[in-house]
């Protein structure tokens, strides 16, 4: 834990490491992946460090918990590091990479900051990345330890039962287990799952399981979109193997009955099917208002299931905005742009879900902020790195 004279000297050095992350976060990545090419080819997604959107995930995670350690918010420390937990469990992360990370990390901040790096502000600095480490082991731990896994150990082999096509870019797979049964899951969790690419390397993507604890099987749904996707749907087809994690992901149903606004863009709408599955197999009386955005009718997956979810609900109500429809289809459930709140009935008290790219989660969240809804009754998925905003709230 930060001593008093550590806190004061983060508080002072902040400023220079904040604005130089974007030197720092791209030359740890250079300097890991030279050491160990093994993570980049089988744990970190290419893409994204292609993108440039892990480094910037990395350099907002490292801000954001500086600055929760100068301004301590428990809630919101134990919301960032727990989503950021159940990422690293799905994919076998373990305490050992931490050493790794922490070598890496702190000879780039040393190579950009040079002599401004005294024994003072290392000591601070290092005090800092084991106290945001040693939470995320622990909280990692226990997630392996509730899943019943050794840690690390969340690979299992499955097999492919169904391929269906359910857009022109998305087609959704049904997998069983090879000997043995799948664990349960909550819904709204997430796999990962890996495949070997052409030049040796194993990818691994996570995907929103859609369909129901009940069943025996695991369904999700993957929209061609990056080297994962883009191997499933060349190349896995009914009888195929593939490697998946055990579930994991904290976006899941509230335990109070309040009123639930789910909220999706795109692919998002995968988790969300599984919320809608368990509510109408419970056959839950709560208000239940789902809103998804779309480029077109024709290009939506799931279109017919979301309806028919929703429809199964007494109190469902769904609204999906299309970047182009027909104008014939136009009414107050159908609507074109983008999404917005004009004309929805928000209600404070509603716990708000949603899922999508990056900027809808963001535009959103800030939409229902100013609808009164507090932030901590506002929960998220994305795929992809979490771009967290440092003085984010």
């Amino acid at each position: 834990m930060l001593s008093d004279t550590q806190r004061a000297t983060i508080a002072a050095t902040l400023p220079a490491v904040e604005g130089s992350l974007a030197e720092i976060t791209p030359l740890f990545y250079r300097g890991l992946f030279a050491a160990h090419p093994d993570l980049l080819d089988n744990l970190f997604n290419r893409t994204h460090q292609k993108s440039g959107e892990q480094p910037q995930a990395l350099a907002g995670s490292i801000a954001a918990f500086a600055r929760l350690q100068l301004e301590p918010d428990v809630r919101r420390q134990r919301f960032i590091l727990d989503r950021i937990a159940h990422k690293h469990a799905s994919l076998g992360v373990t305490a050992e990479q931490y050493v790794v990370v922490h070598e890496h990390l702190f000879a780039a901040i040393v190579e950009v900051l040079g002599d401004a790096v005294t024994p003072e502000v290392a000591d601070a600095w290092d005090q800092l990345y084991w106290d945001m480490a040693d939470l995320l082991i622990a909280s990692e731990a226990q997630l392996y330890a509730d899943a019943a896994v050794d840690p690390g150990h969340v690979w299992r082999e499955v097999r492919v039962t169904e391929r269906v096509q359910v857009s022109p870019d998305t087609i959704a797979l049904t997998v069983a287990a090879v000997g043995g049964r799948l664990p349960g899951f909550r819904p709204g969790q997430y796999i990962s799952v890996q495949v070997p690419l052409l030049d040796g390397a194993r990818q691994i993507r996570q995907y929103s399981l859609t369909g129901s604890p009940a069943e025996s099987r695991w369904r999700f749904s993957v929209k061609l979109a990056g080297e994962v996707s883009a191997h499933l749907h060349e190349q896995v087809f009914e009888g195929d193997l593939l490697d998946v994690s055990t579930p994991f992901g904290d976006l899941v149903l509230p335990d109070d009955e309040a009123p639930l606004l789910l909220a999706s863009a795109g692919i998002g709408c995968t988790p969300v099917i599984g919320l809608l599955t368990a509510l109408s197999e419970q056959r839950d009386t709560r208000p239940v208002t789902v809103l998804h955005a779309d480029r077109s009718r024709d290009r939506q997956p799931h279109r017919g299931m979301l309806a028919a979810l929703v429809d199964s609900l007494p109190s469902g109500r769904l609204i999906q905005w299309y970047e182009s429809t027909s104008p014939h289809v136009v009414s107050d459930a159908i609507r074109v742009g983008q999404m917005t709140l004009d004309d929805v009935d928000v209600d404070r008290d509603s716990h708000v879900m949603l899922c999508g790219p990056t900027g809808f989660l963001s535009s959103m969240r800030e939409a229902f902020i100013g609808r009164e809804v507090d932030e901590s009754r506002i929960h998220y998925e994305t795929f992809g790195p979490e771009l967290l905003r440092t003085g984010a709230r």
